[in-house]
């Protein structure tokens, strides 16, 4: 696919692969045993690349996956080789000044061993070319979850891929005896008669028990690490890769996510587009920092002219939702929103927790003086990932209670969108009063949507975590509406945190949390049995495999109630509040994606 840029100087390819069979089938041919065996083998080649990262849950879904990652990689690093091939024949000796292979997480790291496999099939020596694999090689992390750094059964790659197996063993063997060389085998702490003494190396050893470890890999095996920002790089250096930068510390990186406001200011919303041109010229488009010539420029006739761009927007975002969802939103409403993928470190739980709070408060008189709001989600959670789905089905149930009830609906409405995706997210994102980034702290490697909002004028409503913080610095923290614990403050309380405390001792959060299992909302299963008991049991309980509300839920939820009732104060004095919005959009320009690129060009390729 031909990428365009700005001239004709300015192209270049993005390569797409897809799998099929081997063999031509002539299904004419086959008898129908045969028939059926080749449908299958034609149905599973083709299933490799026709959704990317499938459901693995299962054991096939795992078979599947792995497929997948071993295709598309294997397929790429051929293609450069024959590209490499092309200009050098068979002398690999410029391969790594040539070329980088930029990892975006572990989903690729299975590149690693496959480049090992095929320069060794060109003839190389196994220690040169992982020499040479090593320094081609550079491994962007983009998250902390543990869930999200890839481990592979031993088994599963013995099965499906042999050969690349044979070389992580060797590889593995290769970093042992360099940990060894440098005392990571040693006990650390005292030891107790009939324990096992723990080392430095139990956490940095790429086949562990009977799993391989992506990220350890990835690490071990790339000339730099970064992570994708500041927050980020130090969680990184701190406490995941610990032991490994504490071993290279050399190697480790910071570059911050970007987004392009091609696409995300120009494209989604002309008229501020335009706004901003006519204020201060159009050199915004290819170099976003010169939008701090804005601040000069917020003036009250010009706020004004910035609030009647956001009515316009959040008009059209309120026909488009009625046109696909049918739910009907007066753009009059301050519109609240939180779009990105499901998951519980994101926490739209707490979010549909506080809209439950302020229902409540509502009906009861306690908050006269409120705001009109609307709450927007999209999202969309993986396949399977059952916890996520529960949530979504827990805010669509909220969303049929308020709207439908007349004593509240004229001062609050809740919409889940269907189907989120880019084309919603470009509607939705010029459309924000306010946006929602209330991850744990500690837990956000970054985050992008938060830029996009941030460039076409909305405030974050957020913690101190993932591009919050940059965006506050560069926006002024006075321009945010922040909240919450710390990443400090969770690593104080985390083996002593007591959800089950706080709830019994809060009648409201109570009364909110309870609303998963007092029959209110129906998850399709008897009450106090199903999808929504689950997830008021992993709140006050926990589960086997974390501790209860392991992303602090209760901690925060009092003081983000708090926070939200601010900003609704707060957006009344419409001037003001849009003040606010122009500052983030004026000191936006360090969150370009040429920005990010540019750093990723110059200090991991050495492109000059």
């Amino acid at each position: 696919m031909a990428i365009i840029g700005t001239g004709t100087d300015n192209i270049n390819t993005l390569r797409l692969w897809e799998a099929e069979a081997v063999n031509d089938f002539n299904f004419l041919e086959f008898n129908n045993c045969q028939y059926d065996a080749a449908v299958k083998d034609k149905n599973s080649a083709e299933n490799i690349s026709k959704v990317l990262y499938p459901n693995d849950n299962s054991h096939e879904g795992k078979v599947l996956r792995l497929k997948q990652q071993y295709f598309f990689s294997s397929a790429s690093l051929q293609d450069i080789l024959k590209r490499y091939k092309q200009r050098h024949g068979t002398e690999f000796k410029w391969f790594a000044d040539e070329t980088v292979i930029q990892l975006n997480d572990t989903h690729p790291t299975i590149s690693i061993p496959e480049l090992v496999r095929l320069l060794t099939k060109e003839g190389c020596d196994f220690d040169w070319a992982l020499g040479m694999a090593r320094a081609a090689f550079a491994y962007t992390n983009h998250t902390v979850m543990q869930e999200a750094l890839e481990k592979w059964d031993i088994n599963l790659m013995k099965s499906i891929i042999p050969e690349v197996y044979e070389i992580i063993v060797k590889i593995n063997d290769r970093l042992v005896n360099e940990l060894k060389s440098k005392g990571y085998d040693q006990p650390i702490g005292k030891v107790k008669k009939g324990e096992t003494p723990k080392t430095k190396m139990d956490n940095m050893v790429i086949i562990d028990g009977q799993r391989v470890h992506m990220a350890r890999m990835a690490t071990y095996c790339s000339s730099y690490v970064n992570g994708v920002a500041a927050i980020h790089t130090q969680i990184l250096k701190d406490d995941t890769l610990k032991e490994w930068y504490e071993l290279y510390p050399e190697r480790f990186q910071n570059k911050t996510n970007g987004v392009t406001q091609r696409r995300w200011l120009a494209l989604c919303n002309p008229e501020l587009s335009e706004f901003i041109t006519d204020l201060i010229g159009k050199k915004w488009i290819r170099n976003l920092d010169d939008l701090k010539r804005l601040e000069s420029k917020i003036t009250d006739e010009n706020v004004d002219k910035f609030n009647g761009i956001k009515y316009q927007k959040k008009k059209e975002l309120s026909e488009f939702i009625q046109k696909h969802d049918g739910v009907w939103i007066d753009p009059d409403f301050m519109f609240d929103i939180q779009v990105k993928r499901l998951h519980e470190y994101k926490r739209q739980l707490m979010n549909a927790f506080s809209i439950m709070a302020i229902y409540f408060r509502l009906k009861e008189g306690k908050l006269p003086n409120f705001t009109p709001t609307a709450f927007i989600f999209g999202a969309k959670a993986a396949p399977g990932y059952a916890r996520a789905k529960a949530i979504i089905k827990y805010i669509n149930e909220i969303a049929n209670l308020i709207n439908n009830d007349p004593e509240v609906n004229n001062k609050m409405k809740v919409v889940f969108v269907s189907n989120y995706n880019v084309s919603y997210a470009e509607k939705i994102i010029p459309a924000a009063d306010i946006h929602e980034q209330i991850s744990t702290a500690g837990t956000e490697a970054s985050g992008t949507s938060n830029m996009k909002f941030m460039i076409n004028g909305a405030v974050t409503i957020g913690t101190w975590d993932g591009a919050n913080i940059e965006i506050a610095e560069h926006a002024g923290i006075d321009n945010e509406y922040i909240f919450g614990a710390r990443v400090e403050e969770i690593n104080e309380i985390k083996d002593t945190y007591d959800p089950k405390k706080i709830y019994e001792s809060n009648a409201e959060l109570k009364r909110v949390i309870d609303t998963l299992v007092d029959g209110r909302f129906s998850d399709g299963g008897k009450t106090g049995e199903g999808s929504f008991k689950e997830l008021h049991d992993s709140l006050l309980e926990g589960a086997s495999w974390h501790q209860a509300d392991h992303y602090f839920i209760l901690r925060d939820l009092p003081e983000y109630i708090e926070t939200k009732i601010r900003v609704n104060n707060d957006y009344k004095d419409r001037r003001a509040f849009a003040r606010k919005c122009l500052m983030n959009t004026a000191n936006s320009g360090q969150f370009s994606s040429d920005r990010t690129i540019l750093q990723y060009a110059t200090e991991l390729w050495r492109v000059k």
